[in-house]
């Protein structure tokens, strides 16, 4: 089923307004997605009926908070194909899944010399907690480098993986919009006798996902950039790593037992949720989910592909050789984005203007510096879009650059 995009803008109350006399051209979901009224709703009614901390207190509405919130963690687990709810960790946010496994994955297994493999597209959250475990305990990092066109190179593999314990890549790149060969990094891997861990930020709230199909051992994303609330995510282990690892951070929530000389961890998922969790955001996520299942992830996607075929179709049309979109032209084997360079005008310069039309892009090293030294660039101008997008959208946004080159020429 198609999706209809003018339905769908009527549940999102931030497209009750104008910008500057302008109407709001939101192409900035890579960053952060728009929410539905219902996600706000679940929230709104959980704190306005419902609020208690949850797993503690026996009275009525502790009991409802806490079923609330555990059926939230199936619900999301379901959605990427997770049938054990305890292999269900609710984090921050995607950079606090990553840093999860670093440090209590990582410190547990790896020593001097160990190998993690990476690519050159990563976010940094999928670096920095490396770079600090290789400053920290001496791994030693390998990247999969990248073709012309910006996908992930693969054809070093086998090499790269000579004695690696973990590969971590990203399923789609932020930048490049690229999708990855995640499922044949993961069987090689897996022959080498490595581990996979995938960041799935920019996949899930654009492609249908299942975490066994993919081939991960780790799975992490964001419920921000899938129409739910900030300030939650969601690592997915296998049940039989987590239970091997130690807890990530300590005190309450997270315990069995705790002794002047010790404590004992509890059971999973709740040994790496330490403290109150994001309950309201939790509840947000699930409806998130759930508005995106009503819709239909395949539908989705090809609402989503086709965006992205149009894009860099009346972009090119339009600005020929005076754009250049990076990342494979082929929308089929990117997700929902260009990042793109337009007649040499500096990517913050150019945002202000569209700003000036209502057109909401980023623009920036989009927290992938290593990239942006790849491509030699400092930043890059990029649009984004998500199921409250229509061809319109994009018109608005080449209207917008035919605005800035008359201003900077």
């Amino acid at each position: 089923m198609a999706i209809d995009v003018t339905a769908v803008k009527k549940d999102f109350p931030i497209f009750d307004q104008e910008v500057g006399g302008k109407r709001l051209v939101f192409l900035d979901s890579a960053a952060s997605s728009q929410k539905p009224r219902a996600v706000l709703d679940a929230m709104d009614g959980y704190y306005s009926t419902t609020h208690a901390n949850v797993h503690r207190g026996v009275y009525a509405i502790a009991e409802e908070a806490t079923r609330l919130y555990e059926l939230a963690r199936r619900r999301v687990g379901a959605f990427v194909g997770a049938d054990d709810p305890a292999e269900v960790i609710f984090t921050k946010n995607v950079t606090e899944s990553f840093n999860l496994i670093a440090y209590s994955w990582g410190r547990a297994n790896l020593g001097r010399g160990d190998v993690v493999v990476l690519s050159s597209m990563e976010h940094h959250a999928n670096l920095v907690p490396w770079l600090q475990l290789a400053e920290e305990r001496g791994i030693v990092l390998r990247y999969l480098g990248l073709t012309d066109d910006g996908r992930l190179d693969t054809s070093e593999l086998e090499r790269e993986l000579d004695g690696a314990r973990l590969v971590s890549i990203t399923a789609c790149s932020n930048v490049l919009g690229t999708l990855t060969p995640v499922r044949e990094v993961a069987d090689a891997a897996h022959a080498a006798g490595a581990l996979v861990a995938v960041d799935g930020a920019q996949l899930v709230p654009h492609v249908p996902t299942e975490v066994g199909a993919l081939g991960a051992d780790f799975f992490g994303f964001t419920g921000h950039k899938m129409l739910g609330p900030t300030g939650i995510g969601v690592l997915w282990a296998r049940r039989e790593l987590l239970e091997a690892m130690p807890p990530f951070l300590g005190g309450g929530e997270m315990i069995s037992d705790v002794r002047t000389d010790g404590f004992s961890p509890a059971e999973l998922p709740w040994k790496f949720e330490a403290g109150t969790p994001p309950i309201a955001e939790a509840l947000g996520l699930a409806a998130a989910v759930e508005y995106l299942e009503k819709l239909g992830m395949d539908a989705v996607r090809e609402h989503e592909k086709a965006l992205s075929a149009y894009a860099i179709a009346s972009l090119t049309e339009r600005f020929g050789d005076d754009i250049k979109i990076h990342g494979p032209l082929d929308a089929g084997s990117r997700g929902g984005l260009i990042s793109f360079a337009f007649k040499g005008i500096h990517p913050h310069d150019l945002s202000q203007v569209l700003d000036e039309h209502g057109v909401c892009v980023r623009a920036g090293h989009h927290c992938a510096k290593p990239l942006m030294r790849h491509l030699g660039v400092a930043a890059t101008a990029r649009a984004s879009w998500s199921v409250y997008n229509d061809e319109p959208d994009i018109d608005a946004l080449g209207d917008a650059l035919v605005d800035a080159d008359r201003i900077f020429s």
